[in-house]
């Protein structure tokens, strides 16, 4: 007896990139005896012999920064020699590959990195917005090696050099480190009357270089019950 199917059009794909893309929604990572930190939760499938540990804050600073800006990804650390298949509820995913650069990233689009890589979290400026806003913080990611950030739907890469630029704060995914950013408020008398265009809060951007912008202001993020709360919870959950 046999079976006939059509799945061999899903077979691995094959690639001599650390980082490759099995298809648009799903992540393939190749270790050799290293580590990548990505995640927490994102890993679907793994062949080989391949160990998961929570990989924390890597230090004092970052782990107060994070609590008290509630910006960044948990990660994990991933490490051993195998296969790793990374996903986050298929989302697009898109691989960066930095040559001693930089990048900023909004936390929840960040889905994977190489151990090389450095991370941190900064802070965007803007008078008042930044008194109204709770995307004020967001990741920097600087060295050399892969970066894979997710999209909530196909993306749009704008030259914020060509003309003014602005986006959601949610919306905007990353830029690269010849781009500033600041804080924009749009506000009027009527917003205070129920009339508000909902577009209140922008982020501007200027310099040379790109954004990236998904067509969505990002899906919910999942909050825990019970346990250790506020900053003292994001501390140790750091």
């Amino acid at each position: 007896m046999s079976i006939q199917t059509n799945l061999q059009q899903y077979v691995e794909t094959e690639s001599a990139d650390a980082f490759s893309l099995q298809n648009s929604k799903l992540l393939k990572v190749e270790l050799h005896d290293g580590e990548i930190q990505a995640k927490k939760g994102s890993m679907v499938a793994y062949q080989g012999d391949v160990s998961f540990e929570h990989a924390g804050s890597g230090g004092m600073g970052r782990m107060l920064k994070k609590a008290m800006s509630g910006e960044g990804t948990t990660l994990m650390k991933i490490g051993g020699t195998g296969e790793i298949f990374l996903a986050d509820s298929a989302q697009e995913i898109h691989l960066l590959k930095l040559d001693n650069d930089s990048v900023t990233v909004n936390g929840p689009n960040l889905l994977a990195f190489d151990a090389d890589i450095d991370w941190d979290i900064n802070r965007i400026s803007g008078g008042t917005a930044s008194a109204m806003s709770g995307g004020l913080f967001n990741m920097t990611l600087k060295g050399s090696g892969w970066v894979a950030l997710l999209t909530d739907g196909p993306p749009i890469l704008l030259d914020v050099a060509s003309a003014p630029t602005f986006a959601d704060a949610q919306a905007a995914v990353t830029w690269s480190s010849g781009v500033s950013a600041n804080l924009k408020t749009d506000f009027k008398a009527k917003n205070l009357i129920g009339k508000s265009s909902g577009e209140t809060l922008q982020m501007a951007f200027s310099g040379q270089g790109w954004v990236l912008v998904q067509p969505s202001e990002g899906r919910p993020v999942p909050t825990s019950g019970g346990g250790s709360g506020g900053l003292i919870g994001n501390v140790l959950g750091g």
